[in-house]
C-alpha cells in the first residue's frame, strides 16, 4: 500500500484529492493534525480518527495531536481543572492505541490561544464570519445546537486559527466537522495562511444501529473491561446479511483489518469450521451471502476488539 492509498483508505471526503496527492509528492514530511476535546471517555468515535493518524504515520507524515481544552470549554463540557484531567487521560489512551508517543507531537490548546496574536487572528477572522456561518459550522457538534451560546460561535473560528498557529499542511476530522474546515480554507488566505487539505472520516452509527451516544450505551469505551465489550457487541444490531449500515462488520472495516492482515472466524466443524479471510471485502461478501452467521461474527470482532484495547485497559 503506497502512501495515498494509506492516508486516504476509509475516508470519506478528501478537499481536495489533487491538493493531497501534490503535497505528498513535494513534501516528504507532512504535517496532520486532529483536534480532540477532553470532555469524557475516549471511545469508537475517536478511535477512526486515531487509526487515520496511525496510518498517516506509517506513511511518514508528522503527526500533531490537539488536545482542545479551551473548546471543551467554550462547548460548555466542564470546568477548566476537570477538563485539563481529562486531557491527560486522552493522551494516554492515544499512545496505548498505536499512536508513536515519541513522533506524536500533543499540544494543550491553552499553550498558546490565550497569547495576544492568536486573539486577534480570531478577532481578525471574526470581522469576515457570518453569525450565520459560524452557528451553521457548529450544529453538528455543538452540545447546544439549538439554543447555541456566544462561546459556541467562537468556537469554529479558534479551530479555523489553530491550523494556522499549529503549522499544519491537513487537518483532519469527523464528516461533522466539515463545515468548520470549509470556513478554514475559504478565510485563512485572506488572513495570510496557508488553506489546509481536509481528511473527512466518516461518523458510525452505534451498536444498536441508531446514532452513537454514550448515554444509549450503543458505543464502547476504548478501557471498557473486555466483559462488557464482548456483552456489547453480542447483543449489537447485525442483520444476516445485510451489509449496509451493520455496526459489527464496521468494527472488522474501521478497527480490525488495519490492524490485522488475516481475521479467523471461529466456527464449530458441523458448520463449516474455521475461515480465514485475508481482506475486509472477502469477509463482507460472505457475509452477504449468508455465509457467516451473524453470532460467529459478533463472537470474533469481541475477540479482536479486546485484544486491540487490552493495552489501553493496562495503561489507563
Amino acid at each position: 500500500m503506497d502512501r495515498l492509498e494509506l492516508v486516504t483508505r476509509n475516508v470519506e471526503e478528501v478537499v481536495t484529492m489533487d491538493e493531497l496527492k501534490k503535497l505528498l509528492d513535494e513534501k516528504p514530511h507532512p504535517t496532520v493534525y486532529v483536534g480532540y476535546e477532553p470532555s469524557g471517555n475516549v471511545h469508537l468515535g475517536h478511535m477512526i480518527t486515531v487509526n487515520k493518524l496511525i496510518d498517516c504515520q506509517k506513511a511518514g507524515l508528522n503527526v500533531t495531536v490537539l488536545l482542545a481544552d479551551l473548546h471543551a470549554y467554550l462547548n460548555r463540557k466542564g470546568t477548566m481543572e476537570e477538563i485539563e484531567k481529562i486531557a491527560e487521560y486522552n493522551k494516554r489512551c492515544f499512545i496505548a492505541l498505536g499512536l508513536s508517543e515519541e513522533s506524536t507531537r500533543f499540544v494543550l490548546g491553552s499553550s498558546y490561544q490565550l497569547s495576544p496574536e492568536y486573539e486577534m487572528n480570531v478577532l481578525r477572522m471574526a470581522c469576515e464570519t457570518t453569525v450565520n456561518r459560524a452557528r451553521r459550522s457548529m450544529d453538528e457538534v455543538s452540545r447546544d445546537a439549538e439554543d447555541p451560546h456566544v462561546s459556541q460561535m467562537i468556537y469554529p473560528l479558534m479551530q479555523a486559527i489553530d491550523i494556522a498557529f499549529l503549522g499544519v499542511d491537513v487537518a483532519m476530522g469527523g464528516i461533522d466537522q466539515r463545515k468548520i474546515h470549509m470556513i478554514a480554507r475559504e478565510e485563512l488566505p485572506m488572513l495570510g495562511f496557508k488553506s489546509p487539505v481536509c481528511l473527512h472520516t466518516p461518523i458510525l452509527l452505534g451498536l444498536d444501529g441508531t446514532k452513537m451516544s454514550s448515554s444509549k450505551g450503543n458505543n464502547i469505551s476504548v478501557d471498557e473491561p473486555a466483559e462488557s465489550v464482548a456483552k456489547k457487541i453480542e447483543k449489537a444490531f447485525c442483520p444476516m446479511g445485510v451489509v449496509e449500515n451493520n455496526p459489527v462488520l464496521d468494527l472488522f472495516r474501521y478497527h480490525i483489518f488495519i490492524r490485522y492482515p488475516a481475521v479467523t472466524i471461529e466456527r464449530p466443524e458441523k458448520h463449516g469450521g474455521s475461515i480465514e479471510y485475508l481482506s475486509f471485502e472477502a469477509l463482507k461478501g460472505d457475509f452477504a451471502a449468508k455465509k457467516v452467521h451473524p453470532l460467529d461474527l459478533k463472537k470474533a470482532a469481541a475477540k479482536y476488539m479486546n485484544m486491540i484495547l487490552e493495552p489501553v485497559r493496562k495503561r489507563v
